[in-house]
């Protein structure tokens, strides 16, 4: 007995291959956000990185050594500020209006070690806890958050240099 199977063309596989891609995404937006009793591990990273933002500007007024790579600190951790922000306030738009201004919420400046090497190593500390803990929630996230996430690890790694 010889079986014979359909013959598939060449635009079938193509058609098929892009309403493959087309689904993906589809699929991946429709992954659950936290329930809003559950804390949003993004809200950890946010809060952090307003921290950060604070402790670099502190950190560049304080050591004029320091200013430019600080002020590069704050840049960055100002954007991850912002990018956080936007997502948490998209996943949990109830929750948009306590949260809606871009800026580190205004507390007193984070006191800065006198000596420009401690300030340093302080700020060093402070991104590399930030890359970490940015890798670490990587794995357990949806695909368009981990993305945001794993930029913001990255970003930290890189902002190590900075500061190396």
């Amino acid at each position: 007995m010889t079986i014979v199977l359909p013959r598939i063309g060449r635009r079938r596989v193509l058609l098929a291959g892009a309403l493959a891609v087309t689904a993906l995404p589809l699929a991946s937006a429709c992954t659950p956000e936290p329930a809003p009793e559950q804390a949003d591990p993004l809200e950890a990273l946010l809060t952090r990185a307003q921290a950060d933002t604070a402790l670099a500007k502190a950190t560049a007024a304080a050591h004029q050594g320091l200013a430019a790579q600080a002020d590069a600190v704050a840049g960055d951790r100002l954007h991850h500020v912002q990018a956080l922000r936007k997502e948490l306030d998209r996943a949990r738009p109830a929750r948009a209006s306590s949260t809606a201004s871009g800026a580190p919420t205004s507390a007193a400046p984070p006191p800065v070690a006198g000596q420009q090497n401690a300030a340093l190593t302080a700020l060093r500390e402070a991104v590399a806890a930030a890359e970490k803990e940015a890798a670490g929630l990587v794995a357990g996230l949806p695909p368009y958050r981990a993305g945001l996430v794993g930029s913001v690890a990255a970003c930290c790694a890189s902002l190590r240099e900075v500061l190396a």
